[in-house]
C-alpha cells in the first residue's frame, strides 16, 4: 500500500472518458488504498453509480473539498 494517494483531474478529461477512467482507477487500487478525485462539479451521480455497480461496501466515499469550484473526493477501495 503507498502512502501516497493519487490524485485524478477528471476536469481535462473528455466527458465520455471520465467514468470509465474514473472506475479503472478505482480497479487498480489495492485494498485499503485511496485516491483522490477532483472535479468541477459534485460527482454524487458517480456515488450512486458505484453504490449500484460496486455495492456501499466496496468502497468508502468522503469529501474533502466542496465546491463551489472544485470538488474534492477521498475514494477508499475498502474490499
Amino acid at each position: 500500500m503507498s502512502d501516497i494517494e493519487q490524485e485524478l483531474d477528471v476536469r481535462v478529461i473528455p466527458p465520455p472518458q471520465k467514468h470509465p477512467t474514473i472506475f479503472k482507477t478505482f480497479e487498480n487500487l489495492d485494498e485499503n488504498e485511496a485516491f483522490i478525485l477532483v472535479n468541477d462539479h459534485d460527482p454524487k451521480p458517480l456515488r450512486y453509480q458505484m453504490s449500484a455497480m460496486l455495492g456501499d461496501d466496496v468502497f468508502h466515499w468522503e469529501y474533502l473539498e466542496e465546491g463551489p469550484e472544485i470538488w474534492k473526493v477521498r475514494i477508499a477501495k475498502t474490499a
